[in-house]
């Protein structure tokens, strides 16, 4: 049944100009004068303006165009003409007009109050501006998967409930798991760590959760984690696969999606100039220069929003930040036997302020380090005994990292808060709808 009638994209693409057609979908506007209504039409796949007039309509037909108004549900025929004054260079010619659903009054209109419009996220999310970053946010997690499958990586899926946290207990949302309590994950890492011994390249697409009373345009308590790990990789290795990975999702939404990109505000250009390598810094030569542009900073310090910012505003490509203080990192990151008091990771900053979207590392892979590693930092070795046994039997160097989707999609897109990254947000102060 689908197949007998056409996508708006495709009556915009000149498919089927001077033919006549049928469209089902949704008032995005209407209005009417006297014998003439035009009604603009959504179906998700773009916008076209029907006109339907009384002369060659059915009198209902007529009646039911002229009381549609926004979030109708409608089913329209008609011929295809070409017409620059109207959006998208196409008009409907209705030939029919009914109603499938005429509903109520919709109730959002001009300049609604943001928290008005997360409370009604539920049909806020028709707007055009989101569904178009909805559907960038599809095809950046379809180019990222693309980009794994063609190196040969496996996904696989990890556990959401879990006993011990990888990032630190501060952050962990507790649950009561039958007669026992339990965690919401705050990452896959450590499970992905389990998988390169059977298959040596994997990564995890799954939510991760964090208990940060953060209020800031670029954290969520929900998100969704992609966590690559790979057997025998060097954090060099790591790094290089990183930008590779970023080049090729600009590379692709740029050539293949600039009508999106346009529609939110991201100019294609910007991601074309995304191209590997990307340049490198110590962490030590980043405080240098926070100081030197007037940050109150000190070795040793998180750099946080501001700080980031700084060192990423003028950029218009991301940079990776390398070589954190040891005791400010997880317990899992292997030291520096180069650099001793730092670790063998990197924070990748995306440009224009957007600051960080990947933190990786290479792993401590020898069980003798890492033993010594949990005592520093007064982890009780039962509660990370299987984590443990890896290091026991057959252990292997490797590295891996973790990115944020929405992180990721808030920079490609140039978005001014994460909260419009995500269909409904979590955030401090919000889990509903």
């Amino acid at each position: 049944m689908a197949d007998k009638y056409a996508k708006i994209s495709d009556i915009l693409a000149g498919k089927f100009t001077g033919k006549a057609v049928m469209i089902r979908g949704w008032v995005h506007r209407a209005r009417s004068s006297g014998g003439l209504a035009f009604v603009v039409v959504r179906d998700g796949t773009g916008v076209v303006q029907c006109a339907v007039k009384k002369d060659a309509v059915s009198a209902k037909a007529f009646e039911d165009a002229g009381k549609a108004y926004v979030e109708s549900s409608v089913k329209v025929e008609g011929e295809v003409k070409e017409d620059k004054r109207a959006p998208g260079g196409y008009e409907l010619a209705a030939s029919d007009f009914s109603l499938v659903s005429l509903g109520e009054a919709f109730p959002i209109a001009k300049d609604q109050s943001t928290e008005f419009l997360l409370d009604t996220r539920h049909l806020w999310l028709r707007s055009q501006r989101l569904t178009a970053i909805m559907q960038s946010r599809d095809y950046i997690v379809r180019y990222l998967r693309e980009f794994f499958f063609s190196h040969e990586f496996m996904e696989f899926a990890p556990p959401i409930i879990t006993k011990a946290g990888c990032e630190g207990g501060a952050t962990l949302f507790p649950i009561k798991y039958f007669d026992d309590e339990a965690y919401l994950t705050q990452s896959g890492q450590l499970y992905a760590e389990v998988f390169i011994y059977t298959y040596p390249l994997v990564f995890i697409l799954a939510p991760s959760f964090r208990m940060e009373p953060s209020r800031t345009v670029r954290h969520l308590a929900e998100y969704w984690h992609l966590e690559p790990e790979m057997a025998w990789y060097d954090q060099k290795m790591n790094m290089k696969l990183q930008e590779e990975m970023i080049e090729f999702v600009c590379q692709k939404m740029a050539k293949e999606h600039a009508d999106l990109l346009e529609l939110v505000g991201r100019k294609p250009d910007d991601l074309k100039k995304i191209k590997a390598p990307f340049d490198r810094m110590t962490y030590t030569d980043a405080i240098d220069l926070l100081k030197k542009k007037g940050l109150k900073v000190e070795w040793g310090d998180n750099l946080g929003v501001d700080e980031e910012n700084a060192l990423t505003k003028e950029l218009d490509k991301p940079i990776f930040v390398h070589n954190y203080p040891k005791e400010m990192r997880s317990f899992y990151m292997r030291e520096d036997p180069e650099n001793k008091g730092t670790v063998l990771d990197a924070d990748l900053l995306a440009p224009e302020g957007h600051g960080e979207v990947i933190g990786g590392s290479e792993r401590i892979w020898e069980l003798d380090e890492l033993l010594k590693r949990m005592k520093e930092e007064k982890l009780k070795e039962k509660d990370y005994q299987w984590y443990v046994d890896l290091r026991r039997y057959g252990s292997v160097p490797h590295s891996g990292f973790g990115l944020g989707i929405e992180r990721l999609v808030k920079w490609v897109l140039n978005l001014d808060h994460i909260r419009d990254t995500i269909p409904f947000p979590r955030v401090i102060n919000r889990v509903y709808p």
